[in-house]
């Protein structure tokens, strides 16, 4: 199993699409740039038939050094959330959906 990278989404663009390298690694950066402004600013995006990405706060709490046992205070902060939809994990797990076309193969 890999991982996918910047150059893997842009050599994929570049073999659909049709466009130069360097166009479809503009667009990717484009897209990438929207999602981070719109998560810097705490809102939702959502991905029709993949999923939402959404900033949970989470307040200050009181944590513990596992090593000596000492409390510390955990600061608030932001935390990044994503929820598969539900055709993202049918795919994962196989499931066949004629409506949605989800049969479990690459593309």
């Amino acid at each position: 199993m890999s991982t996918v990278t910047r150059a893997n989404l842009v050599e994929h663009i570049y073999s659909r699409v049709g466009l130069s390298r360097h166009d479809s690694s503009m667009i990717l950066e484009s897209v990438l740039e929207k999602i981070s402004g719109t998560l810097e600013a705490g809102e939702s995006v959502k991905l029709s038939g993949f999923g939402t990405f959404s900033v949970r706060q989470k307040g200050e709490r009181i944590g513990r050094n596992p090593k000596t046992g000492v409390e510390v205070p955990i600061l608030p902060r932001a935390v990044l959330v994503f929820r598969p939809s539900q055709i993202l994990r049918d795919r994962m797990n196989g499931i066949v959906d004629a409506a949605h076309g989800v049969d479990g193969a690459d593309d």
